[in-house]
């Protein structure tokens, strides 16, 4: 009996240990689909510079929010901007 008790789970949370809610979130829509943009320009640096990191990398599309086409399009942008000089490669 006695191996019995510590595996109902008793514990501080009444028995819920380890279990947790599953809460629906409000899907955010892309930054450049809410602006209906098309195409990302590669001149625009002040949207690409928020795209990236200090060290000069790309933010990915979980961190960046955008969605697949524009995550695409800001890849292309982006390398542009690096081999016209606008943007560094490093930092």
């Amino acid at each position: 009996m006695a191996a019995m008790k510590g595996r109902r789970g008793g514990g501080a949370r009444g028995g819920r240990s380890g279990r947790k809610r599953f809460r629906y979130r409000e899907q955010t829509k892309c930054r450049f689909c809410r602006d209906k943009v098309r195409e990302i320009d590669y001149k625009n640096v002040a949207a690409l510079q928020k795209l990236t990191t200090q060290q000069g990398k790309m933010f990915s599309r979980k961190r960046s929010g955008n969605c697949a086409r524009h995550q695409r399009s800001a890849r292309r942008a982006i390398k542009r901007a690096r081999f016209l000089g606008l943007l560094p490669y490093v930092s």
